[in-house]
């Protein structure tokens, strides 16, 4: 007996589908039919189809990170041959998985990979191959292409690593890499796709979907390929009301969405660049209206990609497009070696490049005139460092400015078994950090040549806070060097339940009764600047000669080990590495005229330009920041040793950022959170409260918070900001 279906009609049953090749150069009207056979014809369609486009290339690129060889690869032995399993038949040789397998290219052994992001299965049988046998390395079927490329793994590094023989290596297999075609996603592009798909807790704690914010000041920022570090710090900065008024002064909040600031119309009727992609402040304008006017704030769907080898979108919420800025991204980071690139970058260290860069174009145009309404200067506060020599108890006393207070976190691992699931390192509370950089607990003891007669001996240095910032922003140093490299730690630090508050941390200045130490400038010789050391003893003991762990401890201001590490990794081929410390001061060798001209066309006197590269030993980036730190010095440089004003007292003297009157108390206005092993992977996020839309999650009265993750935004929950704050990697906090 035969039973009758009846079947939903499909859209292939509507139509008959043929498939011609045309060449429309030959005839631009109706094509030139080629002809060809149906398995050439296929075989050339599907290989369009399937191969990736010009952006999925960039985009692949742009996430990709710096993949080097290893000494097991170089060293590879090949300890068995013989072809293995045609395509379509291989399986793993511990359990039935056709996909995500790995060859051992020591013995050819095939095993399954571990489980990988988006559902693709693995039962991990190629590590445990691995543990066996010590085979470290092995590549991945279906991503070697006849380019050369494919993925590969050496488990012994535990890391991705290049095989400059993989062609030698698989002929061993019978496997020609020429006739190899892509049928599986490589490692960066399922990488890709977590970072894409990655939702930063995008569900709230009852597994439903967070709710789309749109509207004024609720615009996300499309990735422009490992743009997340740039998108976390704008979408913080432009919430900030120094930001908002300086960029886009709106009169009242019942204006049009169209309405343009009358600041920028001036502007851009009186700019002198030719073209505006050329120009900072009206990229800054520009970037302004576009996250606070709202008029790019708005629900767009994205269709599904057709194509089997894209990411997919996985999200059927209406989240928006997100403006993308490129122009402003090229610009700020032209002439950088890192923030040109397409790489990730630190969210913190782009946060003081771009500070120095705005300051530095608002400096120019003003023709070196002090501005107002600068909005980078509530971020600027005065640390005030005291050094107590222990053999004469004389002191001095220095204030540096500076726009960010960096603490180091302690570490203490918790014992396996102990703790809350998933939680590796003890809780550290923020008073903690502060206690270990600014209380008496972070005293430190040195080896100190007194200026008063003392001769070799030790010393005491604190640091304290001169002045209280508008904007307080807090770094959080969670790294540990692993193999020479810093790898960050996912250390919880608990926020203080109401306000911050840093009363006890104010510098009292020189006091009754103590005696300055003498500035040491009257020495025609000048002596050495002080290094830290606990940083030189931790440099030197990675096996860094003396003389370039002082010039990366100078050249990062003393900032510790770990910043002079990277700066000497960034430095090891400069050709004067090695060469004897050139003290700056009056003896100094004159400074390049092109470099002085460098510095004037930003605004500076040829005087103030000469004195900051004579007192940088003629760095020009450090000369910069100098000529900041100095606002008022005019440039004179007397020809006579000790005739010129010392380095400290024209310290002691320069005016500071923020101020020191008291309570200074602080709310958590922002923080920025960071997945992944290391600041320079991964993605960046930011959580900012900001003014309560209806129906949001009540704060503080009419305040939200909100997750900008790239081009989405949304109201966030109680819970994943209570978790999230914990791990953040910069926090913002506003004075009361």
């Amino acid at each position: 007996m035969t039973k009758l279906a009846i079947v939903q009609e499909r859209e292939e049953d509507k139509y008959d589908h043929r498939t011609a090749l045309r060449c429309w150069k030959c005839d631009p009207v109706d094509g030139r039919v080629i002809t060809a056979d149906d398995d050439t014809t296929k075989r050339l369609t599907d290989g369009i189809m399937q191969s990736l486009s010009s952006a999925r290339q960039s985009e692949v690129k742009a996430w990709e990170e710096e993949i080097i060889t290893c000494e097991h690869a170089l060293l590879l032995e090949q300890l068995a041959s013989g072809a293995i399993p045609a395509e379509g038949l291989a399986h793993c040789a511990s359990c039935d998985l056709t996909s995500n397998l790995w060859l051992c290219l020591s013995c050819g052994a095939l095993g399954c990979g571990r489980a990988q992001f988006g559902g693709t299965g693995g039962n991990g049988h190629a590590l445990a191959h691995f543990n066996a046998t010590q085979h470290p390395i092995c590549v991945k079927l279906g991503t070697i292409t006849p380019e050369g490329g494919a993925d590969i793994y050496c488990y012994a590094c535990n890391d991705a690593r290049l095989d400059p023989e993989l062609t030698t290596h698989l002929a061993t297999f019978a496997i020609n890499v020429m006739s190899q075609k892509k049928t599986e996603k490589s490692m960066t592009e399922l990488q890709i796709e977590q970072n894409l798909t990655f939702d930063f807790s995008l569900t709230a704690e009852d597994g439903s979907a967070l709710t789309p914010v749109f509207g004024p000041g609720a615009t996300g920022l499309g990735n422009l390929g490992n743009s997340c570090y740039m998108a976390s710090v704008l979408q913080t900065l432009f919430s900030l009301p120094a930001f908002q008024e300086r960029y886009y002064r709106r009169p009242s909040p019942d204006l049009s969405q169209d309405y343009t600031s009358e600041e920028a119309s001036d502007h851009w009727a009186t700019c002198g660049q030719a073209l505006p992609a050329d120009c900072l402040e009206c990229q800054l304008f520009k970037l302004a209206d576009g996250l606070l006017s709202g008029r790019y704030s708005h629900p767009h769907t994205e269709k599904p990609p057709s194509d089997p080898l894209a990411h997919p979108a996985p999200e059927h919420t209406p989240w928006q497009t997100g403006l993308k800025p490129a122009g402003f991204k090229a610009l700020v980071g032209k002439g950088h070696g890192e923030f040109a690139t397409m790489r990730q970058q630190d969210s913190e260290e782009f946060f003081g490049y771009f500070l120095t860069v705005l300051r530095r174009y608002n400096h120019q145009a003003r023709g070196g005139a002090p501005g107002e309404g600068e909005p980078t200067e509530i971020f600027s506060f005065g640390s005030e460092q005291r050094l107590e020599c222990l053999g004469c108890h004389r002191v001095r006393y220095r204030i540096d400015n500076t726009d960010v207070l960096s603490l180091g976190v302690p570490a203490t691992e918790i014992p396996e078994g102990e703790g809350a699931a998933g939680q590796t390192y003890v809780p550290v509370p923020l008073e903690m950090c502060l206690d270990l950089f600014l209380g008496e607990t972070g005293q430190e003891t040195l080896e100190y040549q007194c200026d008063a007669g003392c001769g070799k001996t030790r010393a005491v240095r604190r640091t304290q806070l001169a002045t209280f910032p508008d904007v307080l922003v807090i770094h959080a140093k969670k790294f540990q060097l692993k193999n020479w490299v810093p790898t960050k730690l996912d250390i919880p630090i608990i926020l203080p339940e109401g306000d911050l508050v840093l009363d006890d941390y104010l510098g009292k200045g020189l006091q009754a009764g103590e005696v300055e130490l003498p500035d040491g400038s009257s020495s025609s010789a000048p002596s050495l600047p002080q290094f830290d050391a606990e940083a030189m003893a931790q440099l030197e003991g990675m096996g860094f000669p003396p003389v370039r762990c002082q010039k990366a401890l100078l050249a990062t201001g003393n900032a510790g080990a770990e910043a002079a590490m990277e700066w000497l990794f960034n430095h090891m081929e400069d050709p004067d590495i090695d060469e004897p410390i050139q003290l700056g001061g009056p003896n100094a060798a004159e400074p390049p005229a092109d470099q002085i001209a460098l510095l004037a066309d930003m605004g500076f006197t040829q005087a103030q330009a000469r004195k900051a590269l004579l007192e940088t030993d003629g760095n020009p980036e450090r000369a910069v920041e100098w000529l900041f730190n100095h606002p008022d010095d005019t440039g004179e440089v007397s020809d006579t040793a000790g005739a010129a004003p010392t380095t400290t007292a024209i310290q002691r003297k320069q005016p500071t950022g923020g101020s020191a009157t008291l309570p200074a108390t602080y709310r958590l206005k922002a923080f920025i959170s960071h997945k992944g092993p290391s600041v320079h992977s991964g993605h960046y996020v930011a959580h900012v409260l900001l003014p309560r839309s209806p129906n949001a999650m009540e704060v503080d009265g009419n305040e939200a918070w909100v997750l900008f993750n790239d081009e989405k935004v949304v109201q966030a929950d109680r819970t994943s900001v209570d978790e999230l704050k914990k791990l953040a990697y910069m926090y913002v906090f506003e004075r009361c």
